[in-house]
């Protein structure tokens, strides 16, 4: 049985889904997507992990979080360092070691590629398209304070991408995408679908 998130542990997954979904017209994270809602893709794949999870949500929470620690998250609309910061003032109350951060938006993200993160060790990250680093990424609590002073729409890649000694994880050619279009969760359905 996966730990309690009310209990302190080395290592917290942060999942952001408090993003308004601009771009895809719609609340997106409850959309079917290959046989379940879209956001319970990410958040099976962190629950199979047995680490805690906490919920950064917005304006909409999902219905499928039961036995989720949920933040709201009432500043979403000022971008997603609001969603980051909430996150890493959450695990440095808790007295987590690090933050595993993840989107709810990527339903490609497997078990496994959490579990080579959690392995490189803190700092590390996926390595995006563009070759910079990005989330998932497992960051250590040294850098809370970092990510707590984050503003506008720029996420953890920020932080991650002053970080000496970040070890960079490749990832699959899809197991980054992140859904926000009508199109993209097409895409994801499909993949997933033959998986």
């Amino acid at each position: 049985m996966p730990p309690s998130p009310n209990i302190a542990a080395p290592i917290l997954i942060a999942m952001l889904g408090a993003g308004k979904a601009s771009r895809f017209g719609a609340d997106k994270l409850a959309q079917p997507c290959a046989g379940k809602p879209l956001g319970l893709w990410a958040l099976d794949a962190a629950r199979a992990s047995g680490l805690p999870i906490v919920w950064i949500a917005g304006e909409q929470t999902p219905p499928f979080l039961e036995g989720i620690e949920v933040i709201a998250n009432p500043r979403a609309a000022e971008g997603i360092s609001t969603s980051v910061a909430l996150a890493a003032d959450f695990g440095q109350t808790r007295g987590a070691e690090a933050l595993l951060i993840m989107l709810a938006d990527m339903p490609l993200i497997t078990p496994a590629l959490l579990t080579r993160l959690v392995a490189a060790g803190t700092p590390a990250a996926c390595r995006q398209a563009d070759g910079r680093p990005g989330v998932p990424a497992l960051i250590p609590a040294s850098v809370y304070p970092a990510l707590i002073a984050l503003t506008g729409d720029r996420g953890a890649g920020a932080v991650l991408a002053k970080m000496g000694r970040l070890t960079l994880l490749d990832c699959a050619a899809n197991e980054l995408l992140d859904v926000d279009t009508p199109e993209a969760l097409a895409e994801a359905a499909r993949l997933l679908a033959h998986s």
